[in-house]
């Protein structure tokens, strides 16, 4: 019997491998727009960080949303986003 493969995935900020369903997702959809996706069942563009607001801090810090959407975040995106992961 074939095991079942725990989908794994890349925190932006720790740089370590956990399974997917320990992250929070970001996603940017095709409007453009960034939100934290809970559900993880939202259509656009995925990027991963751990439940802790160094991660959080660490990735925003290197720019490493910015690359993970190949696009700039307003500031305020930003802020939004690190006042939800912290209400979370």
């Amino acid at each position: 019997m074939a095991e079942k493969k725990i989908p794994m995935r890349k925190c932006l900020g720790c740089g370590e491998n956990k399974p997917k369903k320990e992250l929070i997702r970001v996603v940017k959809n095709n409007q453009g727009e960034i939100s934290l996706d809970l559900t993880g069942k939202k259509n656009g563009r995925g990027a991963y960080i751990c439940h802790s607001k160094d991660c959080f801090v660490k990735a925003r810090k290197a720019k490493r949303f910015e690359r993970a959407f190949s696009s700039p975040i307003p500031e305020d995106v930003l802020d939004i986003l690190e006042r939800e992961l912290e209400n979370e």
